[in-house]
């Protein structure tokens, strides 16, 4: 793992692509006043580093009719049996977060469905993985705060 020292104009840098990852190059070097060069140098260097790990967009799930989110805890037969679940799990595509948990569950998912029928046949599909034995599911209400950025800003300003 290579370890690396970001100065101020790498944390601005990021502070501006945690914003909009699509900023141009020529658009970050006018803000810090900064050549474009500087900008795609550090930028590589901190992707050479493993402190940026490509870019991501964000979709609006509801707008393309996929509104319903239910959590769904695992349970399965025997713990060494998680990894196998987990990449049968990997398969389903509505299945947007998988996470080993300790507590009540062994796994803990986010499922994405059109509405309660597909999210019911998600979970059935879910449960008839080999290994599990059983589930729980939370059916999100409302989605009150999603925000990764607030978290990347912070941990940028404690560095």
């Amino acid at each position: 793992m290579i370890n690396i020292k970001l100065d101020e104009v790498d944390k601005q840098i990021l502070d501006i692509l945690i914003d909009n990852a699509r900023t141009p190059y020529t658009d970050i070097a006018k803000t810090l006043i900064i050549s474009p060069g500087t900008v795609h140098v550090r930028v590589k260097k901190m992707e050479d580093a493993g402190v940026i790990k490509g870019s991501s967009l964000v979709l609006n799930y509801d707008k393309l009719g996929y509104p319903f989110i239910a959590h769904v805890g695992i349970f399965v037969n025997n713990t060494r049996d998680i990894n196998r679940v987990l990449k049968e799990i990997n398969e389903i595509p509505f299945v947007t977060v998988a996470s080993i948990v300790s507590g009540s569950f062994n796994i803990f998912c986010k499922v994405r469905a059109i509405d309660s029928k597909h999210a019911r046949e998600l979970i059935f599909q879910i449960e008839n993985v080999e290994g599990v034995y059983r589930s729980e599911t939370m059916i999100t209400l409302e989605e009150c705060i999603n925000d990764k950025k607030r978290l990347m800003h912070t941990i940028l300003k404690d560095l």
